[in-house]
């Protein structure tokens, strides 16, 4: 792919004309080549067996030829104005520090463990390459009453759901956004009840008066409140691209089998380097974002 890039820089170049100097032209040349390079990067991954998706294991050869040959899992590209969400990666999903699962949700019964952390540092890379290009960067997490009335039916699935979702001897509040990936200023910060982050909250608004017309969306977990969103974005006609190394859940089998059938279905499933390469492509300040001088110290809060 970088061969690619240069051939057509050459061509360009060797052209004499006014439009082998224009800026523009030079810049999309550019950006056309650092996309190239990232699919290319995806395609070596893939031919080193390190691209095989996750829920092939899962599958049987039947599952495989049923999905083939009814046409699911067609790639339907990114969209031209992306949004980032990130959703509900606080304390309650993954715990205070890496640890194993069955340690961890001792204390914080909905913690992913180590897993979760893995996902962190993807969703790190993927903020900053949003951040870089001032793109919406868009988080949920949970808000509950003090007596956990508004549990509601979630009360009626778990025998822990009482419990008080700030852990004793931490002084961590379970819907904190974790520090490493923690809200700027001008971020918008989505409170909310249910699964979807559509689900109650102004979030479709928000996209609207953005202008956004896709969503880039990691997060926990993805059996859950991850699933329940992308079928909320599909529903209004967002195209959805899943950031595999940025998605994660308590159920490696869960998790596995739901990005299986978001891809098929719903969603397109992308390495974080594609997905990396592509934010690298767009232009600078396409969004109207929020100012952060004009608000205080704490994100944009709904």
């Amino acid at each position: 792919m970088r061969h690619a890039n240069t051939t057509a820089a050459i061509r360009l170049s060797s052209s004499g004309s006014k439009a082998a100097r224009d800026p523009d032209i030079i810049e999309r040349v550019n950006k056309v080549g650092k996309l190239q390079a990232g699919i290319a990067t995806g395609c070596r991954e893939m031919e080193a067996g390190m691209n095989e998706p996750i829920w092939n294991k899962f599958l049987t050869e039947r599952d495989k030829q049923v999905f083939t040959s009814a046409g699911y899992g067609m790639r339907q590209g990114f969209g031209k104005r992306p949004a980032l969400l990130i959703v509900d990666v606080n304390y309650d999903f993954c715990g205070d520090k890496p640890e194993p699962i069955l340690e961890s949700i001792k204390r914080w019964r909905n913690s992913c463990g180590e897993e979760a952390w893995e996902g962190v540092k993807a969703i790190q890379r993927l903020v900053a390459a949003g951040r870089a290009k001032d793109l919406p960067l868009i988080y949920t997490t949970s808000e509950r009453r003090p007596d956990n009335w508004d549990a509601g039916a979630w009360a009626w699935k778990n025998s822990r759901s009482r419990e008080r979702v700030s852990v004793r001897g931490t002084g961590l509040h379970g819907s904190t956004i974790v520090p490493a990936i923690a809200p700027e200023p001008r971020d918008i910060v989505i409170r909310k009840l249910k699964p979807s982050a559509f689900h109650g909250t102004p979030l479709a608004g928000y996209l609207t008066l953005l202008g956004a017309d896709s969503l880039i969306l990691a997060g926990t977990t993805t059996s859950g409140c991850v699933r329940a969103t992308v079928l909320d974005a599909f529903s209004n006609n967002y195209r959805v691209t899943l950031v595999e190394e940025g998605c994660f859940d308590r159920s490696q089998a869960s998790h596995a089998i739901n990005l299986c059938d978001m891809h098929a279905k719903y969603a397109d499933v992308v390495k974080l380097t594609e997905v990396i390469a592509f934010i690298d492509t767009l232009p600078r300040g396409m969004f109207d974002l929020p100012n952060a001088r004009a608000r205080s110290p704490d994100a944009a809060r709904a």
